[in-house]
């Protein structure tokens, strides 16, 4: 049985009931699991409340020290910790970790360009002995999206990233799945029509679709990495929505 590394965000993370129908979703799949979350939203929430400004750039954001200690307090903890204690609650049991705990996702701190992105991380390494032994021992693993760089500490780094390092890293040593819940039914064809999603999207296809604009904006940086995913030797990447986890529908990725 395959390792299922999932990423879940959007507005699932940040609303309970729809929060809740996916970890009963998530509870119930079988094998050997693994979650990794975002949070954005309740990030930007909880910097406005503190008066802490979000700053985007191509749809990123750009994390000052202000925002490294929301992003840490939001993602390692408010975020993580709710999850966690709701898959306990589902008989999951769940331990949430960031890449410094263990030192199991290393990043190194993204050198400033046009854009100066501040405190995020471009992974270097993710350990995959310790969500190895993590899983053999039963747990399963809720990955915050911070990395950890021996030099500067905790980064901010994008979920789909972490997602895809971490499935690359357990598909050296056994059959993984990686599967990216969000919003949406799968990749659509016209974003007016939430049922026409694509069922299967191949590099060449993608390459075509892409540049007849029929995927653009932030479902690009989603598809390099699932496509990024499948190179490095993941079986096979889905992309659905949450109420759909685990039935064979939404769109996969070759």
């Amino acid at each position: 049985m395959p390792v299922n590394v999932i990423k879940v965000g959007g507005a699932v993370v940040e609303d309970q009931q729809l929060r809740r129908g996916f970890l009963k979703a998530f509870a119930s799949m079988p094998g050997v699991n693994v979650l990794v979350h975002g949070g954005g939203r309740t990030a930007t929430g909880i910097a406005a409340r503190l008066g802490i400004e979000t700053r985007m750039a191509e749809g990123r954001r750009i994390t000052d020290e202000s925002m490294l200690e929301v992003v840490t307090m939001v993602y390692g903890g408010l975020v993580n910790k709710s999850i966690v204690a709701d898959l306990q609650s589902l008989g999951v049991n769940a331990a949430g970790i960031t890449g410094a705990d263990f030192a199991c996702i290393k990043a190194h701190k993204r050198p400033a360009g046009t854009i100066d992105y501040g405190y995020v991380g471009d992974i270097d390494e993710v350990n995959a002995d310790v969500f190895s032994r993590l899983v053999r021992d039963g747990v399963t693993p809720v990955v915050a999206p911070l990395s950890f760089s021996p030099s500067c500490g905790l980064l901010n780094t994008n979920a789909d990233t972490i997602a895809t390092s971490v499935a690359a890293a357990l598909a050296s040593r056994e059959e993984t799945v990686l599967t990216f819940c969000f919003e949406k039914k799968g990749v659509l064809s016209d974003p007016e029509d939430e049922d026409s999603v694509i069922p299967e999207i191949t590099q060449e296809s993608y390459n075509l679709l892409k540049s007849n604009g029929v995927i653009s904006g932030g479902m690009i940086p989603k598809l390099d990495n699932a496509f990024s995913a499948i190179r490095s030797g993941v079986s096979k990447v889905v992309i659905t929505d949450a109420a759909s986890l685990g039935m064979p529908s939404g769109t996969i990725i070759k």
